[in-house]
């Protein structure tokens, strides 16, 4: 125990060594605690990252023992004073300033305002005057006018990492909101603590990053600048005869930390307090809440007893909060309901003449396959699988144990035979994907980074790397990840959400629905599509990069092109057209048909899944629609009659043949059966295996053994997935050798090859996942015979349009070309400027025949930049 303490008072001597008191520029006065003050965190990602590293509150709680402190984090990720996004009757949820009778406030503002720079200055001044005015008036406790502390924002670091900003002008920007907070706090005596100027000193003088993209502190940043936060509130800490053990008080502070973030970002908040809580949310949720509430009280008094030397048992009794509601099913006869074995299952499949059907992995030979929700293929052919049996949400006490699986088939007889454990303990992973030495996966409300880095397939290593997706539903929530062919990450949610991501670009919000695009590289966020769909839960690029959507609930596919230009929030764009006639719905997950196993007629098809009243998959025959497309629809692939199956993710795997996840569950949805509806199943789940019997299938690649060189030629395979495979692994492999190695594939390549042009748009793409930009080669491709090229390097400049002089120009070459899928991406292009000439450019576009898409694209992107003229 006291090397525990010695160890954690070093560090803080050392830290604070480095910043000598006049850098810690707080006001003279220093806050002053009272027993059992209440002390609530508001503000941005700063103060909501802080409760994952829990070292300032295990300061104060060490610091003033006997105090007994309630501490609440209500931080949110892109809070600003006046912008506060939640979703519908979150105040109803018992987390008002009131709620938490709050005697001290911290307030974290001034990083998000500050992207709006010195010309936004006087308005943020204002607002933070009526801020501290409003606050200071009001008695949250109901007795007494709280004290109030500002906390500056942090300094932006430079990681010298390629493609990621320096922060040189977020700095500048940081110190003008900086001064003028310290300006204000002096005139309304309000507490003030400088972040800005130690921190920045801090990141000068370690050799370690204490960031990862530049904003947001790691564990490591929060444990350095805890004890400077700790001295500006506090003065010189006197440790003398202090005997608490720092390490385990931290652990008890983490533990009241995670139960208080289940209860504060509560999943499916919309049937818990909002528009569809009743009839089933207001039975079952009061006695959840209540007794979640209480084990956090628990855990209070247990953090108090640990800071105040006394031993805590290691088993948290929480014996004293009540029992949950009894919850009867609705299902109209129980009895009726029978979970099928996977052999019985399997024989009511119907499937087209020549196809089969087996099953690859179950909950039979792996207890742990639960409730499987998205996949994907690694470069060594195995199959990585999210399960969800914690779904639809965290009961309190029950600890969640959702899992990310390998699974494999190592004698290649068609089913998985091993697997491994890649990660455990997670909460609702809704969607996943593989990428950057390790798996992206959504974690409500954050998108999280898991890594194995001592290469035993379980992940050591975390990092939240985005935050602020809403959770108000959480099969709405983030889903669909897919990596764009020029290296973006892509995921969609459902309606009811209101979510706004901090980025070091500025934020990015997006209410009622939407489609994230996430460049890892450079750190840069972005809402590839603001649309009002119901619960998106598809999305696949086809072979020349256009992309397509499945919203599930309603059923609805839509061309991705011409409702993806840009928009100011909280614009959405307007209703469009499907590019297919809906049959069934709801439909999870889409696929092309792109695989030499399957039938050479079959090629291209537009694959759909469909989990209720018609459980299969469906498909569509493609066909171009002036500048976009359409499709009609075909002999259904898979149709089961077991109303178990829910498909709700399918792609071809490196064999060639196309795998299903099977989520398999008598209820679906939360609306129409009680959240905790007896009958929902978290026992069983399926992967099955389509294959067509009259072809051979495809050899495995071996994609991670290959060089650079192999890996390039890899490039001109026919297969989709194995080319989408082939340009996640070179990302991870150096980007300067990767590079040199493509202009020398490139080089070599065969003018007269019939795939000579899509072979330089892989070579375009690559470069664009490299974030290495080549505004000749780009060039070149903008002037490709092949149309479809043209339209996909057009894309590419859109996102390097700030890279490539005279961009416009270039643009305006497109708007003007002959093919009206060009024109079409130059009108989506367009609407990213912010210039009077754009808007020009965009005109000339009605010189050339219109069809529906291009009339859709031309008034979003007019409508977008007459807005953004108007208030220049």
């Amino acid at each position: 125990m006291k090397k525990s303490l010695n160890i954690f008072l070093c560090l803080i001597t050392a830290i604070l060594a480095v910043i000598s008191s006049n850098q810690l520029r707080a006001n003279e006065q220093k806050l002053e605690l009272k027993p059992h003050d209440h002390i609530v965190f508001i503000g941005n990602t700063f103060p909501e990252r802080m409760q994952d590293a829990g070292y300032f509150e295990t300061l104060l709680h060490s610091r003033f023992p006997d105090k007994e402190l309630v501490v609440r984090n209500l931080g949110w990720s892109a809070d600003e004073l006046t912008l506060r996004p939640r979703s519908k009757d979150f105040q109803d949820h018992g987390h008002n300033l009131e709620d938490h009778k709050a005697d001290v406030i911290i307030a974290c503002f001034g990083f998000n305002e500050s992207f709006a720079g010195k010309a936004g200055l006087p308005q943020f001044e204002t607002d933070l005057k009526n801020f501290i005015d409003t606050t200071l008036a009001a008695k949250y406790n109901g007795k007494s006018h709280p004290r109030l502390v500002l906390f500056s924002p942090i300094a932006t670091e430079n990681l010298n990492r390629p493609g990621l900003t320096d922060g040189k002008e977020n700095n500048e920007r940081i110190k003008l909101y900086t001064d003028a907070m310290q300006k204000i706090a002096k005139e309304k005596n309000v507490i003030f603590v400088d972040l800005f100027t130690p921190s920045k000193k801090l990141m000068e003088a370690d050799d370690h990053a204490l960031t990862f993209n530049g904003i947001h502190l790691t564990d490591y940043g929060y444990q350095q600048l805890a004890p400077v936060i700790d001295e500006a509130l506090f003065g010189p800490r006197d440790t003398s005869g202090s005997t608490v053990d720092m390490k385990k008080l931290r652990a008890e502070v983490l533990e009241k930390n995670k139960q208080f973030w289940y209860d504060y970002r509560a999943v499916n908040g919309y049937y818990i307090y909002g528009g569809r809580k009743e009839p089933f949310g207001v039975v079952n949720f009061p006695s959840e809440f209540a007794k979640l509430r209480k084990m956090i009280a628990n855990r209070d008094k247990r953090i108090w007893a640990v800071a105040q030397g006394k031993t805590v048992p290691v088993k948290i009794d929480d014996s004293n909060t009540g029992d949950f509601a009894d919850i009867k099913t609705n299902v109209k006869d129980p009895a009726s309901i029978k979970i099928t074995s996977p052999e019985e299952s399997q024989k009511q499949f119907e499937l087209p003449e020549g196809f089969e059907i087996n099953l690859f992995a179950s909950e039979v030979e792996f207890p742990e396959l639960k409730n499987p929700v998205q996949f994907a293929f690694d470069s060594k052919g195995r199959l990585w699988v999210c399960t969800m049996a914690s779904y639809p949400m965290y009961l309190p006490g029950k600890e969640v144990d959702d899992k990310i699986l390998i699974l494999e088939d190592t004698n290649g007889d068609g089913r998985a035979d091993k697997q491994t454990v890649f990660a455990d303990g997670l909460h609702l992973p809704t969607g996943i994907e593989l990428g950057d030495g390790g798996v992206y996966v959504a974690q409500q409300p954050n998108l999280v980074f898991l890594k194995d880095t001592d290469g035993d397939d379980h992940a050591d290593y975390k990092e939240i790397v985005l935050h602020g997706f809403d959770s108000a539903d959480s099969h709405h929530s983030i889903s669909a990840f897919t990596w764009g062919p020029g290296g973006g990450l892509y995921f969609q949610e459902g309606t009811f959400h209101h979510s706004q991501v901090e980025t070091p670009y500025g934020p990015q919000r997006v209410k009622n629905a939407g489609i994230f695009r996430y460049e890892p590289r450079t750190e840069k966020t972005s809402i590839f599509v603001s649309y009002s769909y119901a619960n998106p839960w598809g999305h696949v690029f086809d072979r020349w990069g256009q992309n397509f959507v499945a919203d599930a609930s309603g059923g609805a596919n839509y061309f991705g092109t011409a409702y993806s230009g840009d928009l100011d929030y909280p614009r959405k764009h307007a209703g469009m057209k499907h590019f297919l006639k809906k049959q069934w719905r709801p439909t999870a997950g889409c696929e092309f048909v792109s695989s030499r196993q399957f039938p050479d007629e079959l090629q291209g098809n537009y694959l759909l899944n469909n989990c209720i009243g018609f459980h299969g998959v469906l498909q569509y025959k493609m066909k171009d629609d002036g500048s976009g497309f359409a499709a009609d629809p075909v002999e259904p692939l898979v149709k089961s009659t077991d109303t178990n199956f829910r498909p709700v993710d399918l792609q071809f795997g490196p064999d060639g043949a196309l795998y299903l996840i099977d989520w398999f569950n008598p209820l679906v949805g939360h609306m129409q059966h009680s959240i905790r509806d007896p009958n929902r199943d978290a026992q069983h789940g399926r992967i099955w295996r389509v294959t067509y019997s009259k072809k051979p299938l495809l050899k495995d690649p071996n994609i991670a053994d290959a060089s650079i060189p192999e890996l390039l030629d890899l490039l001109k395979t026919y297969e989709d997935q194995v080319r989408y495979r082939v340009r996640r692994e070179l990302r991870v492999r150096d980007t300067n050798q990767v590079i040199d190695a493509l202009n020398q594939w490139v080089a070599g390549l065969d003018p007269q090859e019939e795939n000579y042009q899509h072979n330089l748009l892989e070579a375009l793409w690559v470069r664009q996942s490299l974030d290495v930009v080549d505004v000749d080669f780009l060039k070149k491709m903008l002037q490709s015979p092949e149309p479809k090229a043209r339209a996909a390097a057009t894309r590419v400049l859109c996102y390097w349009r700030d890279r490539v002089d005279n961009s416009l120009d270039l643009l305006q070459v497109q708007i003007n070309d002959e093919n009206p899928r060009v024109r079409l991406e130059a009108i989506r292009a367009l609407s990213f400027y912010n210039d009077p000439r754009a808007l020009e450019i965009a005109v000339e576009s009605l010189i050339h025949p219109q069809d529906y898409y291009l009339e859709y694209a031309l008034k979003e992107t007019m409508d977008t930049l007459e807005k953004r003229m108007e208030a220049n």
